[in-house]
């Protein structure tokens, strides 16, 4: 399990907010975005979602991805890294578009809210428990799934990622499904 440490990154300019906003503000609190490969599709939902809700909620937004090792070992052979090398995740997080796309899209309207971001990377196979750990680690106060309808056959059979999150996570989850 990877955990960072790293501070959240503004993304422009304190647009006026308050001193007791600003102060709040300073105990990080966050909204944890996990984004995956199959959150290609749902890209849009997903910023627009976290945008106002970090922003209502006057928070940072944490956007997450979890690497299974056999998607880490891919990433890290295509950008020409030596089979011992084990790069950090967060170097190798901008290679994944869904997430790059996502951050894209955050930028503004968290400009506009006056809040941060941040990306965090992790690897694991039980990606649905690296994110709950995630969420435990930077104390979320929100998680932000995505996901599409599934016939409860489905669940059982295939598991469903934003299911556990929901059933698991140390606080309250937000399913953005599909449009």
């Amino acid at each position: 399990m990877t955990e960072s440490a790293r501070e959240p990154t503004a993304v422009g300019p304190d647009l006026g907010v308050a001193n007791d906003v600003r102060a709040r503000r300073d105990h990080h609190e966050t909204v944890l975005l996990p984004v995956g490969y199959s959150d290609a599709e749902r890209v849009e939902t997903l910023a627009t979602t976290a945008a106002e809700v970090a922003g209502m909620m006057e928070t940072t937004v944490r956007v997450l991805h979890v690497f299974t090792e056999a998607r880490y070992a891919d990433v890290r052979d295509r950008l020409n890294y030596h089979e011992d090398e084990r790069p950090a995740p967060d170097e190798l997080v901008g290679r994944v578009a869904p997430v790059r796309d996502v951050v894209g899209r955050l930028e503004e309207p968290l400009r506009a809210w006056g809040t941060t971001m941040d990306v965090d990377a992790r690897v694991g196979d039980d990606v649905a428990g690296e994110i709950v750990a995630a969420a435990e680690a930077v104390d979320a106060k929100r998680v932000l799934v995505g996901g599409r309808n599934r016939t409860p056959t489905g669940k059982v059979v295939f598991g469903s990622t934003a299911q556990h999150v929901m059933l698991n996570a140390p606080c309250p989850v937000t399913f953005v499904r599909d449009a």
